[in-house]
Formats: structure tokens, sequence, C-alpha cells
């Protein structure tokens, strides 16, 4: 790992110049995740949205007990959605299972649909499968990325009690959605997957084919072990 000079990095963070702020968090990744933390805290109520936002997604970077909480806070607390939206990413980068009930609050209470699609991804990365009322909510809406985030939230937690709910969108308008639903299928093993798969496989658009093939080839390696 490269050195790093945290006091260097330190001063970085309280010039008055924004992008002095913004190179200097970048920088951390190279520094060791409790010697982040401490500089990483100084910003997280910057002035600037995209310094607060670039600490926040380093928080969930650079794991420290501390982190979660830090988190939480802006979570609940921050002015500015996108900043709202990393925060949510950012807890499902920790995979901390505390983080299920304020992720699911936030699903169902934000108005904004970025910090809905973050909340939704990050409930995937937990791999919870008390998420899955809430994700299945979220394929009853009309919100075409809340429905990519919630089939492949579904896909990670390997819900096999979900795949009906899913298996509706092999038709879907949205390439994107075919695609997502491809993918979750790989990890959702069961004749009707196969069946769908084998039909995406032959789907008009070449990103929905060639996910639904690696998925098959998934399944088959899988079935073979």
């Amino acid at each position: 790992m490269p050195n790093v000079n945290l006091a260097e990095l330190s001063a970085k963070l309280e010039s008055p110049n924004s992008r002095d702020r913004l190179l200097a968090l970048v920088a951390l990744k190279d520094a060791e995740a409790s010697d982040a933390l401490p500089l990483i805290k100084k910003v997280l109520q910057d002035e600037s949205i995209q310094v607060r936002g670039m600490a926040v997604f380093a928080l969930g970077v650079k794991r420290q007990d501390e982190n979660y909480e830090l988190l939480l806070q802006v979570l609940e607390n921050d002015s500015d959605y996108s900043v709202r939206a990393a925060a949510a990413g950012a807890m499902g980068y920790l995979e901390d299972n505390r983080a299920l009930e304020p992720l699911l609050r936030v699903f169902y209470e934000e108005t904004d649909w970025l910090v809905r699609f973050s909340a939704a991804v990050a409930l995937g990365n937990l791999k919870d499968s008390r998420a899955r009322a809430a994700l299945v909510q979220a394929l009853q809406g009309e919100e075409s990325v809340l429905h990519q985030a919630a089939i492949a939230a579904l896909g990670e937690i390997g819900d096999l009690a979900a795949l009906d709910d899913i298996l509706r969108f092999a038709d879907s308008d949205d390439w994107l959605v075919r695609q997502r639903l491809a993918e979750a299928l790989g990890n959702l093993p069961s004749p009707k997957s196969h069946s769908a798969l084998q039909y995406l496989s032959k789907d008009s658009h070449p990103q929905v084919s060639s996910t639904a093939v690696r998925s098959l080839d998934k399944q088959n390696s899988t079935d073979s072990e």
C-alpha cells in the first residue's frame, strides 16, 4: 500500500476549495481504515454535497465499527437526497444486518426514488430474507428503476418464495429489467427459473440474452457439483 501523508490530507480537507477536499478524500483510498476514519468524519457535514457524498461512500468502503452509526445519522438527517441515497448504499457495503430496519423504514417512507432505489439495492446486499415483503411491494409500483433494484435484490437474497413475483417481468418492455431478471434467476435454481432463462436466452436484446446464457451456465455448474 502506498505511503499516505495523513497530515497533508487533513490540511487539504480544511481547504476552502471543494476540489481540494474531494481529491483528499479520493487519496484516502490508500490509507488504512483506522487512519482514514477521523479524516472522513471531518467532512460528513461539509457544505458541498459532492464532498459529503464522497465521504459517505468512503464510510462504506473503509469499514470500522463506528461507521454504521455515522451512516445512520446521515441517512436520517442529511438534507440532500443524493447524500441520503449514498448513505443507504454504503450501509449495504457494510453488510451489517442492523441496517435492515432503517433501510426498510427509508424504503417505505422516503419520497425520492433514488433513495428508495439505493435502499433496495442495499437490502439485497444484506441478503436478509426479512426484506422480501418490501422488495415484492416495489414490484407492484410503476417505477422501472425500482423494479430493477428489487429484482436484483431478491436474486441476491436467493429467496425462491419470490420467484413467481419476478417471473412476470420476463416480458417487460424495459430491457434493463429483463437483464436484471436474467441475472437474478441465476441465483434462484429451480425448474421454473431454468425454463425462464431458456426463454430469456432468446431475447432480442443481446445484453439480456447473454446474461441469461451466463445464468444458465451458472445453474448447470451448480447442478453438476
